[in-house]
């Protein structure tokens, strides 16, 4: 955790960094779920700046899909998926604030084969929708897999790395009530694997108390999540949550001891590639000594983009940049 030392949240946080009291969001505990992010619900939890919650997520089926012949389209309620934990109060954050969320570890829980990952009609990357198109949608299957820190057993022949991420995480819009299933400047369904242990997240505050959210944990998913639906896993993940007071960013921003990255989300997928370079070109501006041409210069000629997810109600892209070009 040295780097940490050296994070923006270490610096510029609340609890500069530094560990506080010690919280525990069981799935009992939370009660009802939730499917939208927005300020009407009442804070389950109420913590400070530096608190470390532990908390206890539903898989985005919550937990509906219990064997591999369970379909989709005769076990779930749409649009009842996706359900989150929270929302959890943060003392002293007001609009105009950052939130520092650093994700200390993520690991499945419940009974194997633990992870999930199914084909869902008019659903996915590759697919049409039956509301424009005449095809017929793909066929239903369901895949069940053994998630544990060793590997996911994709099958007898290929067991994959355990690479866990967050995959639906942020904090309340100031006004809106929106499905837990899109992605935008508050956070949300991004399903971003660099949303990952060892992370610092950082979320623009919209309203007092922040209001923080988070589900949908993954055991791990490729670039794209090109079918939509990722190896899906109830999971218990750990979190530090800080609080930057005065730091006004425009929407999601990451960042790890390699690198800084800028999120995006939006149709189409340029635009949201757009959205993520333009803050991280203002990043660097503000923050990193550059001037807007050479931090231009900069990220054409050593930016990576990350496709989060290519199949959501907005597609998600992070822009990043390597610390070591930035002297940091």
């Amino acid at each position: 955790m040295s780097w940490l030392n050296d994070s923006v949240m270490a610096k510029r946080g609340v609890a500069k960094g530094a560990a506080g009291a010690r919280h525990v969001l069981t799935e009992e505990a939370q009660g009802t779920f939730h499917y939208v992010y927005g300020p009407y619900s009442e804070p389950v939890m109420h913590i400070r700046p530096g608190d470390v919650v532990e908390v206890e997520t539903l898989d985005a089926f919550g937990g509906a899909i219990k064997s591999e012949a369970d379909m989709p389209s005769a076990v779930l309620n749409m649009p009842f998926v996706n359900p989150q934990n929270g929302p959890i109060a943060v003392e002293g954050a007001e609009k105009g604030d950052t939130l520092a969320v650093y994700i200390h570890s993520l690991l499945p829980r419940g009974p194997q084969p633990a992870g999930t990952t199914a084909l869902i009609p008019d659903f996915g990357g590759l697919v049409s929708t039956g509301l424009t198109m005449l095809n017929k949608p793909i066929p239903e299957r369901v895949k069940k897999m053994e998630v544990t820190p060793a590997g996911v057993k994709f099958s007898d022949r290929i067991t994959l790395p355990y690479e866990p991420f967050v995959g639906t995480m942020g904090v309340s819009p100031e006004i809106e009530a929106i499905s837990s299933l899109q992605p935008d400047y508050w956070g949300g369904n991004m399903d971003l694997p660099d949303v990952a242990p060892g992370s610092v997240i950082y979320f623009p505050v919209n309203r007092k108390d922040a209001h923080f959210f988070i589900g949908d944990c993954h055991g791990r998913q490729g670039d794209g999540e090109l079918c939509g639906v990722a190896v899906e896993i109830n999971a218990t993940v750990t979190v530090q949550i800080d609080l930057i007071k005065g730091w006004t960013i425009p929407g999601v921003r990451l960042e790890t001891e390699e690198f800084i990255m800028s999120v995006g989300s939006a149709r189409p997928m340029e635009d949201a590639a757009r959205m993520a370079y333009r803050d991280l070109v203002r990043w660097l501006v503000d923050d990193y000594g550059f001037d807007e041409s050479e931090a231009y210069f900069l990220c054409t000629q050593a930016g990576k983009m990350r496709v989060g997810n290519m199949v959501d109600p907005k597609y998600t892209l992070g822009a990043s940049m390597k610390k070591s070009w930035l002297g940091a």
